[in-house]
């Protein structure tokens, strides 16, 4: 694996700064208050349009604000230049020219809007916002584009906690590059136990953000619970409130604030990430005035969300929020070629942490376990060997422990490895003819041989007898092959 670095960090545009480019003074300053009120950070002025070609050769920036009628040179002119050599930037003409030829040429030069003098407030942000908004989803559709046509990962750094050579995995981390730079909320969804929080905290490292990675389990917390954590208090907010609480949004600053089982969040609390969400802004309890927030939003379940938002449980409109981007975790089931990874580097991490020798891991430990369903997934199998390694006295692991887990979970589940029902099974299979004891098994030997790839330890503990047991019965069934291959 390739841990450099790259020498050039994509910038989302919504961290670099508005230009705005108008020879009057006054505007230049008011202008800027609006933006900077509205929560872009970084204005840029010119005050003379001569200095922008320039300027863009050393700062690149996110949107740029032109006036038509400047002196030296005017805006059609620099709209011209700019469309053809920074075709990425959108381009605002604000003018006081209200001529519908004007603006008509304008948007046909590449302007992104055309605003009239005197612009209404809500009206020059709205433009400015969705301007950074439209150039950040050209450029994530791009970065897709080359990630996903691409079999290289460029950060390999960011997956050291994630151990994996599956091709589907490989495929779901190549996507995280593509989408790391964005702001927009990420959906993480997958059954428990498949590492939603090590893919939050990896995406938090991809982003390379300043902030803080801040995870918290928002499963049964009641809607004032939620509201203090993540926002925080007011000293005197409510009773007991003694001093100012800090929340989560201001601890993670301007990084990833997760929230685990997003799910099980309740209506009223929905609402309030909902409207933190669309309006990046959110009030302490006991406050008056709002707070900024610059946290990136990622959430995880383990539930079926679309069930959820049909059954009326879960808000549609948040749900479309949360879902700027979209991950799903593999269950291990699907990705047992992770199994001898997996495997060796749990025999280790275990090891080290009980300060014992790290066993070695029998060729049968792995036919046993790529025929378990492992319904608690990566996380199930991490606690399996733990368990394993602290019991274990010999070089080689003892693979009784691991019998034991399994046994465990079919006997909690009372159906067969898929949830179904043993006799609903059985009629899906025999629907007319019901096999013969003998026949069955003979069948089931096979098929225990097979999956244990010839090892009789395996098939007998997959049959549920004694390895002697298994013995006598394809002894017995040898005999009668050879019986039968006579008398023909």
């Amino acid at each position: 694996m390739d841990n450099r670095q790259d020498a050039i960090v994509q910038i989302h545009p919504s961290e670099l700064p508005v230009l705005y480019v108008d020879d009057e003074s006054q505007l230049l300053r008011s202008v800027s208050t609006i933006l900077r009120s509205a929560g872009i950070r970084q204005v840029l002025t010119l005050s003379d349009s001569r200095q922008v070609l320039p300027q863009l050769i050393d700062q690149e920036v996110g949107v740029l604000i032109i006036d038509l009628s400047m002196p030296f040179l005017s805006g059609q002119v620099l709209l011209e230049r700019i469309t053809a050599d920074y075709p990425d930037i959108p381009v605002i003409v604000m003018t006081a020219t209200d001529d519908l030829n004007t603006a008509v040429d304008c948007m046909k030069a590449g302007a992104f809007d055309y605003l009239v003098k005197p612009v209404e407030k809500s009206r020059l942000v709205a433009s400015v916002t969705r301007a950074i908004e439209i150039r950040g989803l050209r450029e994530e559709v791009q970065s897709l584009k080359e990630r996903l046509l691409s079999d290289k990962l460029k950060h390999w750094d960011a997956f050291t906690a994630i151990v994996t050579q599956n091709k589907n995995m490989l495929a779901i981390f190549r996507y995280m590059e593509a989408i790391s730079a964005s702001r927009q909320p990420v959906l993480i969804t997958g059954e428990t136990g498949t590492g939603k929080e090590f893919i939050a905290a990896a995406i938090h490292k991809l982003s390379r953000v300043s902030g803080e990675f801040v995870a918290v389990n928002v499963a049964g917390l009641d809607d004032n619970v939620f509201s203090d954590t993540l926002f925080g208090h007011k000293k005197g907010a409510y009773t007991g409130a003694e001093q100012t609480r800090e929340g989560l949004i201001a601890a993670a600053g301007e990084g990833t604030l997760f929230l685990d089982e997003i799910g099980d969040l309740r209506e009223t609390s929905q609402v309030k990430l909902l409207r933190l969400l669309q309006e990046n802004k959110y009030y302490p309890l006991g406050a008056d005035y709002p707070r900024s927030s610059r946290a990136r939003i990622v959430v995880a379940t383990n539930c079926d969300i679309i069930q959820l938002v049909n059954q009326g449980r879960f808000r549609k409109d948040l749900f479309y929020r949360l879902r700027g981007h979209h991950i799903h975790l593999p269950p291990l089931r699907e990705r047992l070629d992770d199994l001898p990874l997996l495997i060796d580097h749990f025999l280790e991490k275990s090891a080290q942490a009980l300060r014992k020798p790290t066993p070695i891991a029998p060729t049968a430990l792995y036919s046993l376990l790529k025929n378990y369903h492992f319904p608690g997934n990566v996380r199930e199998l991490e606690a399996m060997i733990h368990d394993a390694v602290a019991r274990h006295q010999r070089r080689i692991l003892a693979l009784a422990s691991f019998r034991e887990a399994m046994g465990y979970e079919q006997l909690l589940e009372g159906t067969d490895t898929e949830g179904e029902p043993a006799s609903t099974l059985l009629t899906r299979l025999f629907p007319e003819h019901l096999p013969t004891l003998k026949e069955a098994e003979h069948y089931l030997i096979e098929e225990a041989l097979r999956r244990a790839d010839g090892n009789q330890g395996i098939a007998s503990s997959l049959l549920g007898i004694t390895r002697q047991a298994l013995n006598k019965r394809l002894l017995r069934g040898r005999r009668q092959d050879d019986e039968d291959f006579l008398e023909a």
